[in-house]
């Protein structure tokens, strides 16, 4: 079994071509993808995290009492809210996506109002 790359989950990369629906609903189809993108993400997230405390534990650097206890620092805070955003941006990204694509449509509609006013005068 191969294991996940988490590169695929990268807001910036888009599928090309029209996106296929499965439901009668498209609202259920964006629903799914981002719970599914919530899947993949905790399943990367939970299989790491028990590397790391198997190795922790297999060292005998650190118990789960003791993770429990931890209280991140200002810093750590700061970088946690970081990479939260960016996770969130991940999960929702057909929605992102969908938004951008509405915004361009207005732009390009705009575009041909204009061109169409200044084909009058």
């Amino acid at each position: 079994m191969t294991e996940f790359d988490p590169r695929l989950l990268d807001p910036r990369l888009k599928a090309k071509g029209r996106r296929p629906y499965f439901f009668d609903d498209p609202a259920i189809d964006k629903l799914l993808t981002i719970a599914m993108a919530l899947a993949g993400e905790l399943a990367v997230a939970r299989e790491r995290l028990d590397t790391v405390e198997r190795i922790l534990a297999q060292k005998g650097l650190l118990t789960p009492d003791e993770i429990d206890a931890y209280r991140p620092d200002e810093a750590s805070k700061e970088e946690r809210a970081a990479w939260r955003a960016d996770y969130i941006a991940r999960v929702l990204r057909i929605l992102q996506n969908e938004y951008e694509a509405l915004d361009q449509t207005r732009a390009d509609a705009d575009y041909d109002d204009v061109v169409r006013d200044l084909a009058r005068d």
